[in-house]
């Protein structure tokens, strides 16, 4: 491999969300922490360079974007998922979140429903009830340690809610799910169907394992994109997410219109310039870092997929289609949510995502990053591992 993803990058002390913020959460200290979708890798040498070229030329005032950025974004995604998007789309925002909110306050009304498939992304369910919005939940499937959709249900929700928003998380987190091009065609024409608005967070969208392909929604039909915002960042293929910048596409002039104006109420609209040089340099240059940092991501999935099978039988991973997450079912143990919580942190010493946070749904399982070095995935299992066998619960 051209880059050394095995090198351990000393990440705490460096004001890092992930590793530095256990005590705002309520977390002891001395864990180590797996909960957060950052990745423990460096950035490709192209972005460090182009942002040191940045630093030098010391001029950092206020920052736009224009059709010279947009270029090697456009060709990412023609080539990744031949989707040809049009500069005329375009929205930046900070992030992917922030443009979820912003959407719901400019194309929906205070008391409007607005659904998501649980177990998902949590900030969903924040930003819907926060913006005095009805959430509304279709719950995903789980049989033989799969998910499908439950479409009489999505159906039946939005008639009976008057739903006017969907939130789409695909691929799924954090299930990691890459929904087949059926599941996308039923949903979008439901959608159409009693005009519910889709906002598409296709954010792990570059995160598809081996035989799986991820599908742009909006690229499926006219009609599909003219009814849907998409939000993508390549903060998260390129690991640049403290950098600030996301790509939201918004093909519909009414609906950028409007959510550009709600933007404006905000008064924050300005971007970040080392957010926009990164942006810009990753896809320009990052084909050959992301298929590394994925072959070295699988590999980690194989050997924890290899670990539990041979070692905590009882843990039930829902493999992965997507993403650099894994969604662990820990149902067999016997134990409430509380117990386990107690035992990932005061046994193992490990802070992960648990999946009540999730949506009901997530209840006994956990969500774990692995985008890390196999050293730390090695010494956490094992941590694991003994601190379950400890309680003699395998």
């Amino acid at each position: 491999m051209k880059y050394n993803f095995d090198k351990i990058i000393k990440i705490k002390n460096t004001n890092s969300v992930k590793y530095d913020s256990a005590k705002k959460y309520g977390m002891p200290d001395g864990l180590f922490p797996m909960w957060l979708a950052d990745m423990d890798f460096k950035v490709m040498p192209e972005l460090t360079k182009a942002l040191e070229k940045s630093a030098r030329h010391a001029v950092f005032g206020y920052t736009t974007t224009n059709q010279e950025y947009f270029e090697p974004i456009q060709k990412w995604f023609a080539s990744n998922f031949n989707f040809d998007i049009k500069f005329d789309w375009l929205v930046n925002t900070p992030g992917v979140v922030f443009a979820i909110t912003m959407t719901i306050r400019a194309l929906t009304k205070s008391r409007d429903a607005i659904i998501i498939q649980t177990p998902v992304y949590a900030p969903f369910s924040n930003v819907i009830e926060n913006n005095n919005r009805k959430l509304i939940t279709n719950s995903l499937i789980y049989k033989n340690g799969k998910y499908t959709i439950d479409f009489k249900d999505f159906e039946n929700k939005i008639v009976k809610n008057k739903v006017k928003m969907f939130i789409l998380c695909s691929p799924h987190n954090p299930i990691g799910k890459i929904w087949r091009k059926e599941d996308l065609i039923k949903l979008g024409t439901l959608c159409l169907k009693h005009k519910v608005i889709i906002v598409a967070d296709e954010i792990h969208c570059d995160f598809a394992y081996k035989g799986y392909k991820h599908i742009v929604f909006a690229s499926l039909k006219k009609d599909f994109l003219m009814n849907t915002v998409m939000c993508t960042s390549g903060g998260k293929t390129f690991n640049f997410a403290g950098l600030q910048i996301a790509n939201i596409f918004i093909a519909n002039k009414n609906f950028k219109e409007k959510v550009i104006l709600e933007i404006a109420r905000t008064g924050y609209d300005g971007l970040s310039k080392s957010g926009v040089v990164a942006c810009q340099t990753a896809y320009k240059y990052g084909d050959k870092w992301l298929k590394e940092v994925k072959d070295y991501i699988y590999n980690n999935l194989s050997y924890i997929r290899n670990f539990l099978k041979t070692n905590i039988p009882k843990l039930k991973l829902v493999d992965p289609e997507g993403t650099y997450l894994i969604w662990i079912d820990c149902t067999e143990l016997g134990i409430n949510e509380k117990h386990l919580k107690d035992i990932l942190e005061n046994k193992a010493k490990l802070w992960v995502a648990m999946g009540s946070s999730f949506g009901v749904e997530g209840t006994n399982f956990i969500r774990i990053a692995i985008a890390t070095p196999l050293i730390n995935i090695k010494t956490a299992f094992n941590k694991l591992f003994k601190a379950l066998k400890s309680e003699k619960l395998i």
